[in-house]
């Protein structure tokens, strides 16, 4: 009896210290950045919690904002695909591939070879990631390992994959010209090459890739930068693509059915200066959604059109909510922002936030989730939501290294 009582009564305060102690620990109130954070914290401007991701040496990068980098792995919990260093090489992000589980937060390392990668292509299905090197195409299995050569393009035609499709069975793309490379090579900033590019009007081809048949098939050409090649997430044979340029000096987002070659504009201009662009899908795949200024740099919106009816809304934000990207959330009720520094479109003087949104009528509600006054936007956070709609994943070097970060939306409260 009396061995029973100190058991229970040890039981007991195990359970008090593993409720009280380690949370208190675990969730200090904090500054975030400026200096080496612990795993993970409370933000003290907006109290909410804020954990890394990536516990790894050296930078890690999660992928670009329209790009999906998660697998469900079942009982295994959620897989999320990222980039990061290279032991050859050191500060070579894009060198290998990793996946982190949202769960358990283990790492595993997909690829171990010292070529630069291209491409944040993730199979849901059939649980492959798609990548480039050089000319050739591999893919690698996040449950064997296996890495497999895909397609290796020809010599008259060296292209890029962006995308797959919703049956996984086409990669897509696009092709430029020698010509074009040559202006990258000698204008490697983007403030130099931007307007070059835009204004050499070169010939760009769409196309895709059948990973059974191993066929290249050209789509369509212009003399136009065409860019933001995505392939609707649930319409298999819809490809999203835009004209590359400066944005208010180009009708942007278009779409191409792949099989009857039909191409229709998404959104046209009206006005003077207006933009549009960083255009994503919806998770349903029935709207596209796109950052709308009217005109640019004064009126802020995030703008949808529905393409079955043409249909187009768009929610109101201030100069200080403005975000580089947005995102959705998987349930469609929420949005994210990752903010901006004084020097991008909007200039706003207090932009540098995680921000998540709720429609409002024609606003958007908004609550700032993490502050990044300590983040160098020359890395672009591009935000993703959890794929059970909890956190919101960004990346950023506010520690003085790249790593990947998940904030909570529900607030901390004590």
């Amino acid at each position: 009896m009396e061995t029973n009582i100190k058991m229970n009564f040890k039981f007991v305060w195990t359970i008090i210290f593993f409720i009280i102690i380690n949370p208190l620990k675990a969730q200090s109130l904090m500054q975030t950045g400026g200096k080496k954070m612990p795993v993970e914290w409370i933000d003290k401007d907006t109290h909410h919690k804020i954990i890394r991701l990536t516990r790894r040496e050296g930078n890690s990068a999660s992928f670009y904002f329209h790009n999906n980098p998660f697998i469900d792995e079942g009982s295994k919990g959620i897989e999320m695909v990222f980039y990061g260093n290279d032991k050859y090489v050191a500060d070579g992000v894009g060198m290998q591939l990793f996946t982190v589980n949202l769960t358990t937060l283990k790492i595993n390392q997909l690829t171990d070879n010292h070529n630069r990668k291209n491409g944040e292509i993730v199979g849901r299905k059939n649980h492959n990631v798609y990548y480039q090197v050089n000319d050739t195409i591999f893919s690698v299995n996040i449950d064997t390992h296996n890495i497999t050569v895909e397609f290796i393009f020809p010599n008259d035609f060296k292209g890029n994959i962006t995308t797959l499709n919703a049956d996984e069975n086409l990669l897509g793309g696009v092709r430029s010209t020698d010509k074009e490379k040559e202006i990258y090579r000698a204008n490697p900033q983007k403030h130099d090459y931007f307007n070059k590019i835009y204004e050499a009007k070169l010939p760009r081809t769409l196309f895709t890739i059948n990973l059974k048949t191993k066929k290249l098939t050209k789509l369509f050409t212009d003399n136009a930068w065409l860019n933001h090649v995505q392939f609707s997430p649930s319409d298999p044979k819809l490809l999203m693509f835009c004209h590359e340029g400066p944005w208010h000096k180009v009708d942007r987002i278009w779409t191409i059915n792949i099989d009857t070659k039909k191409i229709k504009l998404i959104h046209k201009r009206t006005i003077n200066m207006e933009i549009a662009g960083h255009e994503w899908f919806s998770p349903d795949g029935k709207m596209i959604w796109y950052d709308l200024q009217l005109p640019r740099g004064k009126r802020f919106y995030v703008g949808g059109t529905n393409l079955q009816t043409g249909k187009e809304i768009k929610y109101r934000l201030n100069r200080n909510q403005w975000s580089v990207h947005y995102t959705i959330s998987p349930n469609e009720k929420l949005f994210a922002g990752d903010g901006g520094d004084s020097t991008s479109v909007a200039k706003a003087p207090d932009g540098k936030w995680i921000n998540l949104f709720s429609p409002n009528g024609s606003r958007f509600n908004f609550e700032r989730l993490v502050n990044m006054k300590f983040h160098h936007y020359h890395l672009e956070p591009n935000v993703h939501f959890s794929p059970d709609g909890k956190w919101i994943i960004f990346r950023a070097n506010f520690e003085g290294f790249e790593s990947v970060y998940a904030v909570e939306i529900q607030k901390y409260s004590k």
